[in-house]
């Protein structure tokens, strides 16, 4: 199942974050923990797991964050661990297998477009440009579906899985761009509704 909450915002609302937080927390919610969410920034990644973390405790869940430990270590102890949930950046967009039950959805915090401002990324752009191309259209797109599709694969590992990916940047639905991203991924049922996750784990 893929959805995109009624709720998610755009990466330029000053309350992205915010949302981003209580989204991923109704996800757990919903899928009773076996989250892992995925971001584009530590510095996202770090402001979210504040936000969650209080209400988390409150409630049992674990909360497990890229940088507290080494990766196969967080990944061993969110298998391990029903009620919780994987806060992960780059690495985690792609290598990380958790057949079964113990991944139950994906949260796609933002789309994956690369940094501009990196040395590599700028000179492939620039270079684009120069010769009277569009880079945002050429390159930014292209690499940035291949970065989503490897987050959504992250679900599915096996002929048996089955879960929900949930994406918060609602730049999916709004922006003119948008349609390639979805059209990109695999076959899944769609919704705006976190509640339909509940139905597509009990069948």
């Amino acid at each position: 199942m893929l959805c995109v909450p009624t709720q998610a915002q755009s990466p330029r609302s000053p309350k992205f974050d915010w949302y981003n937080a209580y989204l991923i927390l109704h996800t757990a919610a919903r899928t009773k923990g076996g989250v892992l969410a995925l971001f584009t920034s530590y510095s996202a990644m770090e402001e979210t797991a504040e936000l969650m973390a209080e209400k988390l405790e409150e409630v049992g869940y674990s909360l497990f964050v890229q940088g507290d430990d080494l990766r196969q270590n967080l990944v061993e102890k969110f298998i391990q661990t029903p009620q919780s949930i994987l806060l992960g950046t780059n690495s985690f967009w792609e290598g990380v297998d958790m057949p079964g039950d113990a991944l139950k959805a994906v949260v796609i915090t933002r789309l994956p477009f690369a940094v501009p401002d990196r040395p590599v990324t700028a000179a492939r752009l620039e270079a684009i440009d120069q010769r009277g191309g569009n880079s945002f259209r050429e390159y930014s797109i292209p690499q940035a579906i291949l970065r989503l599709k490897q987050g959504f694969g992250r679900l599915i590992r096996s002929s048996q899985d089955r879960g929900g990916v949930v994406i918060l940047d609602n730049r999916i639905l709004t922006a003119s761009y948008g349609k390639a991203f979805l059209e990109s991924l695999p076959p899944a049922k769609f919704t705006r509704n976190l509640d339909d996750l509940k139905i597509i784990l009990e069948t």
